[in-house]
């Protein structure tokens, strides 16, 4: 049985995440899990909240709660939000876990003992009134750029461009507002990036069927400008994973934590130790030791390109210095942005769709199988109401859902709610298997490639193939002259509903389940022979005929929803 360990990128704390989150990380790793499982694999896949950092301490701060109250608070809303759009995690983890705690600590220490983490002393910002260092989100103040007067100390939303705090004018505490600041001398660790990039280089090199999406930024980092820079790994902040080496404290480190981007991707390991210890798996080193079994797991990251240097070098780098035979990635799937209506989705000003309100609003399955395949893979893609609605309406309502719905309810005009007898197979009956047995073969070597925009188009083209095979079969015509070759022709497209639900289910698992348990077919698994997919359910079964599969988007409701998300989330 092959084994795949599957990570999506880990979603920050400080909020409900839009529908750019989801579609560039979460949804398209759950669509590969889902379609592993279907197909024989023993998968684990793993996700969790990113709770360290700024976002983490100023979200708490607007919310006037403690910052580990707010993450337990803010880790259950995430979870059901990911339980609402079907993600099938096999564990949804926490950064703050006593685990990773452990683990962090772990990795430090044995890249300290290699001689891969050095000393620097740097200035930084200090806030007399807050009584500690700020780092650079928590400046706030006036960009030089643009003029915009909420820019924070290492980037302007409004403008984009990079700044560093003694840039802005007026700079204030994020957390407090005051302006009483000055630089001081504190000393931080760097991991010796650079010493390691001959092995990061040639790791790179060897991921030879890596997306060009993912292998072009990774070697824009390791080889542009002054090429790969050494990075610091701690913070002056309060909450976090307490610097340690190993489990022994580090002299000049005291009352510091470790940077949030070396202590996230460690998550993806502890992780497996949660999942472990929450009673849902055992010996979760299998997964992750090549020493322990991890050397037959085929692992596979999905995330945004924001997320793809971390992940290419920083995170490689901590796993290559530590020494050990901890697994590497084998396959980073990466993804461009989705925007919306022709700007960006935005957290702070409200604009676009966000995970709590699609679901509020339309079923999970429609958000999933618009986002999939529309997946930003090639390129940026735009969301708009318009070109949502018209996909919905088309490819679920019109086609999927048409299919089913005319076929169940003629068969129950003519024979009743149970698979009729009698006929054989049509030379129409005879074209629709060989070209559904074709193009199975494309939509399983594209869910295999991960190439999900083409495995969507290639299952909405069996859908079609349905719908063509019944207008040419015309069995509600046939069956005034020859009543048993209408009912071979229905049989046919009966058995069809639970392999379209079985092929379906990565993308619309609700939807799918729902079919299958209409048509008394729960047990269906993954068709390697679509002929005899096709004959699965008998002379005799009985079925459910379902109620409307799909509901059309009305324009009413799309002009209300252009309206309501237009940027006034509170």
């Amino acid at each position: 049985m092959p084994r795949t360990l599957i990570t999506s990128a880990i979603p920050y704390i400080n909020g409900i995440k839009h529908l750019g989150n989801l579609v560039g990380s979460q949804l398209p790793a759950d669509l590969y899990a889902r379609y592993c499982r279907a197909r024989g694999d023993e998968v684990l896949f793993l996700c969790s909240t990113d709770e360290h950092g700024t976002p983490a301490e100023l979200a708490a701060a607007k919310a006037g709660k403690p910052v580990a109250e707010f993450c337990a608070e803010m880790h259950e809303v995430q979870a059901e939000i990911g339980k609402g759009f079907g993600l099938s995690f096999d564990h949804f983890g926490r950064s703050s876990s006593p685990q990773n705690h452990r683990l962090t600590q772990h990795f430090a220490g044995a890249l300290a003992d290699n001689g891969l983490i050095g000393e620097v002393s740097e200035k930084q910002v200090y806030s007399n009134a807050d009584g500690r260092f700020l780092p650079d989100r928590y400046i706030e103040g006036t960009c030089p750029n643009c003029g915009y007067d909420k820019a924070r100390g290492d980037q302007c939303e409004n403008c984009t461009k990079q700044l560093d705090p003694t840039d802005l004018i007026e700079p204030r505490s994020a957390i407090s507002g005051s302006t009483d600041l000055e630089v001081r001398e504190t000393k931080h660790l760097y991991l010796k990036q650079r010493s390691l990039r001959a092995d990061i280089s040639a790791w790179i090199d060897s991921k030879t069927d890596w997306p060009v999406l993912t292998t072009s930024i990774a070697k824009k980092w390791l080889n542009d400008g002054d090429g790969l820079q050494d990075r610091g790994i701690t913070r002056d902040l309060d909450w976090g994973v307490p610097v340690k080496k190993g489990t022994e404290d580090w002299p000049g480190m005291e009352g510091k934590v470790f940077y949030v981007w070396f202590d996230a991707p460690i998550e993806y390991i502890a992780c497996a130790e949660e999942w472990q210890d929450a009673g849902k798996g055992s010996d979760w080193e299998r997964w992750w030791r090549t020493d322990k079994g991890a050397d037959d797991v085929r692992y596979v990251q999905f995330m945004g390109k924001d997320n793809v240097p971390f992940h290419t070098l920083t995170f490689p780098a901590t796993i290559l210095g530590s020494g050990e035979p901890w697994k590497l990635v084998d396959y980073i799937k990466s993804f461009n942005y989705l925007n919306y209506e022709g700007g960006q989705f935005s957290t702070s000003q409200g604009r676009g769709v966000f995970q709590d309100q699609a679901l509020e609003i339309l079923p999970a399955d429609y958000w999933r199988w618009w986002l999939l395949s529309h997946a930003p893979e090639s390129s940026d893609t735009e969301f708009t109401w318009e070109t949502f609605q018209q996909d919905v309406n088309k490819d679920l309502a019109d086609v999927l859902g048409n299919f089913v719905s005319r076929v169940t309810k003629f068969c129950r005009s003519k024979w009743g709610e149970e698979v009729p007898a009698g006929g054989a197979l049509s030379e129409n009956g005879k074209a629709l298997i060989a070209e559904l047995h074709h193009k199975l073969t494309e939509y399983t070597a594209q869910m295999d490639a991960i190439e999900v925009r083409r495995a969507a188009a290639t299952l909405r083209s069996m859908w079609v193939a349905g719908n063509e095979f019944l207008q040419s079969a015309a069995p509600w015509t046939t069956y005034k002259e020859d009543p048993e070759a209408a009912a071979a022709d229905i049989r046919l497209a009966l058995n069809l509903i639970p392999v379209y639900a079985v092929l379906s289910a990565p993308f619309i698992p609700f939807s799918a389940e729902r079919m299958l348990a209409d048509m008394g077919a729960e047990g269906a698994e993954w068709p390697t022979d679509i002929s005899a997919a096709l004959s699965a359910l008998p002379e005799g079964h009985g079925f459910t005929v379902p109620d409307v599969l799909f509901a059309k988007i009305s324009d009413e409701a799309r002009e209300d929803w252009a309206t309501r998300f237009s940027g006034t989330r509170s």
